[in-house]
């Protein structure tokens, strides 16, 4: 009676035992898959408690994504973590250095690799244009390469000091594979010659505009304020070292050295060896765009300087923390000079009037004109001011 339904038994135990373990299975298929989602919340993780742990984890990191984005591979050998020969160095908190790169240089990898492609040990493409325009779309600071940058074949000596303030420098000085103008000639007759825009189009004649620029009495009391105007506000001597931002082709920076005061400036080459004639003009120029952290320790400068560049065709909020910027690097006393600064009337008042105030600045000089280069309709205004950081509680 019994024998029949034995089958049927060990049939329905071996379907409870299969069942069982397909149910075991697919459980840890699921939780596997889970664990290893980029959605899931992975409690196991260790949460980095240390400044090591960190660099450690953010190096991990940074590698997969480079490995996945299909980067340069010298891109890659300069960015990647190097560890460091000594083992673990207590400034660096770290046995490894990351180098600095701007993130948004990975956002245009087709440039990129054009920029990261060279012989290592070789000659480096003859590429400023390209190198320009990673640069400005954020790719601040640019990777360093292992090649030798282009450079002139018939390189001349610089005029000396003093000489080379006011003179033009040799062609020979220069690669205009980048530029439309080919020589210095072109480029002090562009004003005259060329039609349509660019960048500072007169600042190559040093016998023009720019021979008598700050260096005449503001005797109206407009917005044209002269150097000498601007450091009768310190006492003497007290203004030594500053920076100048956008400063064209540095005469900002050579009236100053007149007068024994060091200035740095910034410029970018937008069609015109803008660096290059800073540099043989015998100042100091800084490649560096507008949207680049000034690369100077805090409560240091005694002078920040920028005439045209801050003005409103840059974002609000990037305006608000270049000023910031320009507060962080001037020392208790120092002087922002905001020269020209120009938009719409009722933006002056709306919202460059209040920015500038949120800074903490104190107000010195403040002279608003009419800038009618382009007609009245505008309604275009110009502003010069001549701000103090205070010399106490400036924090």
């Amino acid at each position: 009676m019994n024998s029949p339904k034995k089958p049927n038994s060990q049939s329905t135990n071996i379907f409870y035992i299969f069942l069982l373990f397909s149910t075991n299975l697919l459980t840890l298929f699921i939780s596997t898959t889970l664990n290893s989602s980029n959605c899931s919340l992975n409690l196991s993780r260790k949460t980095p408690t240390t400044s090591e742990d960190l660099v450690t984890e953010t190096s991990s990191n940074f590698h997969d994504y480079q490995t996945t984005a299909n980067l340069p591979s010298e891109f890659i050998a300069f960015t990647s973590p190097h560890e460091l020969p000594f083992g673990f160095n207590t400034n660096f908190d770290s046995d490894k250095i990351i180098p600095p790169v701007g993130r948004p240089c990975t956002l245009f990898p087709d440039i990129l690799r054009k920029y990261m492609s060279y012989k290592v040990n070789g000659s480096c493409p003859d590429d400023e244009l390209l190198a320009q325009k990673l640069l400005l779309k954020g790719c601040e600071p640019l990777p360093r390469r292992r090649c030798r940058a282009a450079s002139p074949q018939d390189y001349v000596e610089p005029y000396p000091l003093p000489a080379s303030f006011w003179s033009t420098p040799s062609d020979s000085s220069v690669v205009w594979t980048a530029y439309t103008c080919k020589n210095y000639t072109c480029l002090i007759n562009r004003k005259r010659n060329q039609k349509g825009f660019d960048d500072c189009k007169d600042c190559f004649d040093l016998k023009g505009v720019e021979k008598t620029r700050w260096a005449r009495p503001n005797t109206g009391g407009g917005v044209d304020f002269s150097i000498d105007e601007v450091l009768a506000v310190k006492k003497p001597g007290t203004i030594r070292i500053g920076l100048d931002i956008g400063g064209g082709v540095a005469t900002f920076a050579i009236r100053m050295r007149e007068r024994n005061i060091t200035i740095v400036t910034t410029s970018m080459n937008l069609n015109g060896p803008f660096n290059n004639f800073i540099a043989a003009r015998g100042v100091v120029p800084l490649y560096l765009s507008i949207s680049q952290r000034l690369p100077f320790f805090d409560n240091t400068l005694d002078i920040v300087h920028s005439m045209h560049v801050m003005s409103n065709w840059i974002p609000t909020t990037l305006l608000h923390f270049m000023f910031f910027d320009i507060y962080r690097v001037l020392r208790p006393g120092g002087l922002f000079w905001l020269d020209h600064f120009f938009c719409v009337g009722e933006q002056l008042e709306e919202v460059y009037g209040p920015l500038i105030d949120s800074i903490g600045f104190t107000k010195v000089k403040w002279v608003v004109g009419r800038k009618l280069d382009r007609g009245p309709d505008l309604k275009e205004m110009y502003l010069s001011a001549l701000l103090e950081k205070p010399l106490k509680n400036s924090w």
